[in-house]
C-alpha cells in the first residue's frame, strides 16, 4: 500500500526546464521571466516558480533587478573571465593529478566520454555536447581525488554551460574542442603531469578568448 516517492519531485524536474532553456538560451540574457507566464508554461504553481527563480539565482542564472523583478542574467566579459580563470587552475591541478596516478582505467573512461562529445558534434545535439563535457570533468576531479575542487567547480557549473553554450556553436569548435580534450588524455595516459596541466590550461584559455570576445560583441550590439 505505501506510494513510492517519485524520482524528482515538481519543484526539481521545473528547475531542470527552466536551467535547461536558459543554458541553451531558450531565454536571452536580460530577458524579463514573468511569474505568471512561467506558471503557464511549466504547468506549476506560482510557489513552485518562485522556488526555482530563488534557486537560479543562487547559481547566478537569474538576477531580480528593481522595478523589472526576476531577469535572465547578464554574464560580463569580466566575469567570464574570472570563471575561466577558477576553471583554468582547477581543471589544470585534476588533470595533473590525473596523469600523477596513471590509471588505465580512468584513461579508458575519459577516452569513451571523448566519444560521445565526438558524436554528439556530429548529430548537432549540442545539449549531448554539453552533458558529455561534464562528466568529462566530473570523471576527472572525482578520479583526481580533488572532490573540493569539483565542489567549486560544480558550484559555477550552471554558468559554466551558459558560457559553453555559446562557445561550442562558434566555428571549428566542434574540432578545435575535442582535439585539446585529447590532449589532456593523451598527457594522462603518458603519465606527465605538467604536460596535463598545461594542456588542461590551453583548452581552457581558448574557450575563455572565445566566450569574451562572444560576450564583448554582444554587449557592443547594445550599446549601439
Amino acid at each position: 500500500m505505501r506510494v513510492l516517492r517519485p524520482e524528482k519531485t515538481l519543484r526539481e524536474l521545473a528547475l531542470e526546464k527552466m536551467r535547461d532553456a536558459i543554458v541553451n538560451m531558450h531565454f536571452r540574457a536580460g530577458e524579463r521571466l514573468v511569474e505568471r507566464d512561467l506558471c503557464d508554461q511549466l504547468g506549476v504553481s506560482r510557489t513552485i516558480v518562485r522556488e526555482v527563480l530563488r534557486h537560479l539565482e543562487s547559481e547566478g542564472l537569474v538576477a531580480i533587478q528593481q522595478n523589472r523583478g526576476p531577469i535572465v542574467a547578464e554574464t560580463t566579459p569580466e566575469e567570464a573571465r574570472q570563471i575561466y580563470e577558477i576553471r583554468g587552475v582547477l581543471e589544470g591541478i585534476a588533470a595533473k593529478a590525473c596523469a600523477i596516478q596513471k590509471d588505465p582505467a580512468v584513461v579508458a573512461e575519459l577516452e569513451r566520454i571523448l566519444a560521445r562529445i565526438r558524436a554528439a558534434y556530429a548529430a548537432n545535439e549540442l545539449a549531448a555536447v554539453l552533458s558529455a563535457t561534464t562528466d568529462f570533468y566530473r570523471t576527472l576531479f572525482e578520479n583526481s581525488g580533488r572532490h573540493v575542487a569539483w565542489g567549486i567547480v560544480n558550484s559555477i557549473t550552471a554558468r559554466i554551460n551558459h558560457l559553453r553554450s555559446m562557445t561550442i556553436k562558434t566555428p571549428d569548435r566542434d574540432k578545435q574542442g575535442p582535439a585539446q580534450m585529447q590532449k589532456i588524455i593523451d598527457a594522462i595516459k603518458a603519465g606527465d603531469g605538467a604536460a596535463a596541466y598545461e594542456a588542461a590550461n590551453v583548452h581552457v584559455t581558448n574557450a575563455a578568448a572565445i566566450a569574451e570576445a562572444l560576450l564583448a560583441e554582444q554587449q557592443g550590439a547594445k550599446a549601439r
